[in-house]
């Protein structure tokens, strides 16, 4: 009983931080961060047109002109909210949901969708663009991040490592290894769960007894919390207190973002209707980010329809031009695939790369 009491008493520690409701209003004016009606803008700028780049790549992937492809409608307040409190010259780790963010950060949109496709040029970053290239391993990119962070405290750089994952990444080894290793070193890292709630079918009840994944920050002695994810403004806050915290000395934070997803896991078949209720859709569509956001701007007199559709045709023309970019790509070729492997390529590989060229000079 006394294991139990001190368990409650750990987990009651994290509450949902949140300072928009699903009316747009504000029920916490102390957390407000502070921004200006131009940023507040942008921030919900940068949502509409990720939603409208969603809704477009997955059109796209079922037209077969994209390849691999992780819908992200729902996540947008997550994804966003966080990237928009880092600085230029913070590195981003994501996993392969999270081009929003990359792409936000600086990587090209046509790279984006080469990188859908397997293309090597959509993993070739351009200089002063801090991110590595989505991992596809689970959990993989946490311990990656623990090292970059610790890299840039050894290096006395002013600037913080952020990583994402889902719940479902939660339950893996690196994830542990990542935080623990960050928190002795007292390493600048951000980790983001983005809790939305399957693990491509697993639901979180199922991944994890804990009530919180914010809680597991405890066992690594790190700062932990749980955010409402479909607030923009409380994403953005929780991220900024962190880099903060980071970058003072006082170590790496979790944040644990509740949001949801509403399209598949992935574009290959995944089809949410078989472990997900119509019911437990609907209830997530009434938190949508979006909506909740432009309720709060529209209050302000600051966002109507006309910003909003100007937004919306933006987006549709930067996809067009993006996906031709990526089409007038240069096919790649095999030698191009063994050439980068090895600054000095070994025997069997100058083999393969001399039979490959003289086929590809025919």
């Amino acid at each position: 009983m006394k294991k139990t009491k001190v368990l409650e008493q750990v987990e009651n520690q994290f509450e949902t931080f949140q300072i928009l409701n699903e009316q747009g209003e504000v029920v916490n004016e102390a957390a407000m961060p502070d921004l200006t009606d131009e940023q507040l803008q942008e921030l919900m700028k940068r949502m509409v047109y990720t939603r409208i780049w969603d809704q477009r790549a997955i059109s796209l992937n079922r037209q077969g002109r994209l390849g691999f492809y992780a819908p992200v409608a729902g996540q947008e307040a997550s994804m966003l909210g966080s990237q928009y409190a880092l600085d230029k010259d913070d590195w981003i780790l994501p996993g392969y949901r999270d081009i929003p963010q990359i792409v936000w950060h600086g990587l090209p949109l046509y790279q984006a969708f080469l990188y859908s496709r397997g293309h090597f040029h959509g993993g070739q970053i351009p200089e002063g663009v801090n991110v590595l290239m989505p991992q596809i391993i689970i959990g993989a990119q946490i311990i990656q991040a623990a090292g970059v962070a610790y890299g840039l405290k050894a290096k006395g750089k002013q600037n913080v490592c952020i990583t994402y994952t889902g719940d479902g990444g939660a339950s893996q080894g690196d994830f542990y290894e990542g935080l623990n290793f960050a928190g002795a070193y007292r390493s600048p890292a951000i980790f983001v769960v983005q809790n939305n709630r399957f693990a491509i079918s697993v639901p979180v009840e199922k991944q994890s007894a804990a009530k919180t994944i914010a809680q597991k920050a405890v066992a690594a002695g790190i700062h932990g919390v749980q955010v409402d994810g479909m607030d923009v403004l409380a994403v953005y806050a929780a991220t900024k207190e962190a880099r903060e915290r980071g970058l003072e000395g006082n170590g790496p934070t979790l944040i644990e973002t509740l949001t949801y997803r509403y399209g598949p896991h992935t574009m290959a078949g995944d089809d949410p209707t078989r472990y997900r209720s119509s019911e437990l859709d609907d209830q997530w569509e009434q938190k949508d980010p979006l909506v909740r956001f432009r309720k709060f701007l529209e209050n302000k007199g600051i966002w109507n329809e006309e910003a909003e559709n100007k937004v919306i045709e933006q987006a549709k023309e930067d996809i067009k031009a993006a996906i031709k970019k990526a089409d007038e790509t240069p096919k790649q070729k095999v030698t191009d695939l063994i050439g980068f492997m090895f600054e000095e390529l070994p025997h069997n590989l100058r083999e393969q790369m001399e039979e490959y060229t003289a086929k590809e000079s025919k």
